[in-house]
């Protein structure tokens, strides 16, 4: 229904039709041009002048045309599919092609009444029913949660939702935050005997372990009416697509609900992605033997940097520096003193230098050592320390004084510092910790360094670097100018019950001295070294030119090759200044990979490893599980159905009164916007233009 509002009083329309009337009497009424014509050409072309003048005039008053629009929205009926393996191990091809044409009848009954949309989730929620029921998992509250965020403010009538009750990532599907308004109907598919099974539970074990380390595998096994039957849980290697066993243990089940942990511990004896397999020998009359093994992946590290404290004396800052870099298992640190350490310095990436130089020691051979294997250092500036020889080793750092005296200074966070970051809750409290001794004298940092803590003597902030680092010579070289770290533990501890603090400042300043550089110019870097067998292999890749800037213009291209020898070749996309690729999905196993670009004359390569471990999740429970369905339906208002019961939900839906919405929108646009009234205007003129000249009126 339209109408028409003006945005003037509606009285002013008098003056339009007196201003269209006073053009026609002026023109044909006044006006002798057409009086030996016939008397109705004066009347049709004053008609037409006044028509026209009195449109445009009432256009000049802005009229609005108001129009409703209504729409009736039919109410929606989801009807969501578990497309997960636990869901298709319990129908063969004759159940499963009877279940889908029997939902597919009820999506068509329902589509008469209601506006059915259909879903399938597992690994995760899409549009639309396969009725493959491949997915490696079963996310049921996701399911939910995505119905929520899409139809919460839609007429959403009913939730049909076809599982078997099982659900191994998410949340219980119960207690979900978001609340449908609308019932659920829940179709229990799936089969609730108990039958004889093994089933590893669990695998716990690290997905890092350092190479000549052992490491712990826990596992949990389970068995289900099998009670007297005897079984070998066995732990093997895969190499080569080859099982090497590594340990067998034999395991007598003596109860049908049979349970028990045990724990079997590793050597770490081989850099790179390692695959172990955890199995048990199948029992006679076995319902599956899917759920029988595991295959896990720990990634084993050549890369622990090993770190040298080395001591004037002992102190006990040593054992807080100890702890605080131990917390990162990627450190192995040793303790030595400077009277007595025989050592090989080769060994170590990185030294503290805790009150060194000395009095007692000059450390004069040690420094050579370490210069000409370019080891990264961190001096930490005591009341032992010789300030002559300091200021001799490194340049960071000057510090004019003789050592004798000191000042008790705290710490302030120097705002420009950008090597690395610290969190807020390092510069918010870091300024209020107890005081480190510091030498009394001048302090003149380098032009290499970067200070990151300023001393705070009393209450005046300094200039006085505390905490200095840079590149020193060519090497990462640090400068702690106080001691007392051990203050700082124990205060952190007493006021936050932890050493987060501490650690965060001594373990980011030894992160990025014992950083190694990679100054390769063609990087490929994978998003993980292990990947799940349902998820996509991505991988990224940075160019640089001899400037080290990033580039892209030459195309890049990944091999992949699995342990049989196959290769899968990939062209890397191009971003803004950079590479990404979107592999897919592979089979599981380990692989290997070479990127390789030419780029300035230069066949540039890098190497690389990944595995792809098996998602077994859907293995592990195989009994459906009715009375949570059940459940789910009672919270939500709805009933529990059966695979055979599908029509009688149809017609049970369609039977309920669920209404549909009318929805209806106000329009309002200006009149002068309809090209009609253009076009009738034009052709009053045009046809009074026509009259005038064929009658001579021009």
């Amino acid at each position: 229904m339209d109408n028409i509002t003006f945005q003037y009083p509606t009285y002013y329309l008098l003056f339009c039709l007196l201003a269209g009337l006073a053009y026609a009497l002026l023109l044909y009424f006044r006006d002798d041009t057409f009086k030996e014509k016939a008397s109705w050409l004066n009347w049709l072309l004053g008609a037409a002048r006044f028509l026209a003048v009195t449109t445009i005039a009432t256009l000049l008053l802005s009229p609005l045309l108001k129009s409703v629009i209504s729409e009736t929205k039919k109410p929606v009926v989801i009807l969501a599919q578990d497309v997960s393996e636990s869901v298709g191990t319990a129908l063969d091809s004759t159940q499963r092609d009877g279940y889908r044409a029997e939902f597919e009848q009820m999506r068509d009954n329902l589509s008469e009444k209601y506006e059915v949309k259909t879903y399938s989730f597992g690994n995760e929620v899409r549009e639309g029913i396969d009725f493959d029921f491949t997915d490696k998992v079963s996310n049921i509250s996701d399911m939910l949660g995505s119905l929520y965020d899409l139809y919460s403010n839609q007429n959403l009538g009913a939730v049909v939702l076809a599982t078997d009750g099982i659900y191994n990532e998410g949340s219980n599907p119960i207690y979900a935050s978001t609340k449908l308004t609308a019932p659920v109907y829940t179709v229990a598919l799936g089969d609730t005997t108990a039958q004889k099974d093994l089933v590893l539970k669990r695998v716990f074990h690290n997905k890092i372990a350092y190479l000549g380390d052992r490491f712990s595998i826990q596992i949990d096994l389970a068995a289900t009416n099998a009670t007297a039957q005897a079984t070998n849980l066995t732990v093997s290697k895969i190499v080569g697509g080859k099982a090497n066993r590594l340990q067998q243990i034999p395991i007598t089940i003596n109860k049908n609900d049979f349970f028990t942990t045990k724990e079997i511990v590793l050597d770490a004896d081989a850099a790179g992605v390692q695959r172990y397999r955890v199995s048990v020998s199948p029992v006679a009359g076995e319902v599956t033997t899917q759920n029988n093994y595991k295959d896990i992946f720990v990634d084993v590290l050549d890369a622990r940097q090993k770190i040298l404290l080395l001591a004037d004396s002992p102190h006990p800052d040593i054992s807080a520096i100890k702890q605080s870099i131990q917390s990162n298992k990627n450190y192995q640190v040793t303790t030595g003193y400077a009277r007595n350490f025989a050592g090989n310095l080769a060994d170590f990436d990185f030294v503290v230098l805790h009150q060194l130089p000395s009095a007692k020691h000059d450390i004069a051979g040690i420094m050579n050592k370490l210069n000409e294997r370019k080891t990264p250092r961190l001096f930490i500036v005591g009341t032992q320390t010789t300030l002559a020889g300091l200021n001799k080793y490194q340049d960071l750092l000057n510090i004019s004084g003789n050592g004798s005296q000191t000042n008790e200074v705290q710490a302030a966070i120097d705002p420009t510092f950008s090597l690395f970051t610290l969190g807020d809750n390092v510069r918010n409290n870091l300024r209020t910790f107890a005081p480190l001794t510091a030498p009394f004298g001048e302090y003149r940092a380098g032009a290499s360094g970067s200070v990151l803590l300023k001393q705070r003597i009393g209450k005046v902030d300094t200039d006085y670097p505390l905490l200095i680092i840079g590149e020193d010579r060519g090497v990462k070289t640090g400068v702690l100018a106080a001691e007392g770290l051990w203050k700082w533990r124990l205060f952190d501890y007493l006021q936050y019950q932890n050493h987060d603090i501490t650690e965060e400042v001594i373990a980011k300043t030894v992160q990025y001295l014992t950083l190694k550089e990679d100054k390769r110019k063609f990087r490929v870097t994978a998003a993980k070294n292990i990947f799940n067998e349902n998820e996509p292999l991505i991988f990224d890749a940075e160019l640089y030119n001899n400037n080290y800037e990033l580039i892209n213009e030459p195309d890049a291209g990944l091999t992949v090759k699995d342990a049989d020898g196959r290769d899968y070749n990939f062209t890397f996309n191009k971003t803004s200044n950079a590479y990404t690729l979107n592999a897919g999905i592979l089979p599981t196993g380990s692989y290997s990979y070479t990127g390789k670009v030419f780029s300035n004359g230069e066949n540039l390569t890098y190497n690389g490893q990944f595995s792809v471990q098996p998602v077994q999740l859907e293995a592990f429970q195989t009994t459906a599980d009715h009375g949570s369905l059940r459940l789910l339906s009672e919270e939500y208002g709805g009933e529990l159905y059966y695979p055979n019961q599908l029509a009688a939900l149809s017609a049970s839906l369609s039977a309920k009164d669920i209404k549909p919405i009318l929805y209806q929108t106000n329009k309002t646009r200006s009149v002068i916007n309809l090209k009609w009234i253009f076009f009738l205007v034009l052709g009053l003129l045009v046809f009074e233009w026509f009259m005038r000249r064929y009658h001579g009126g021009y």
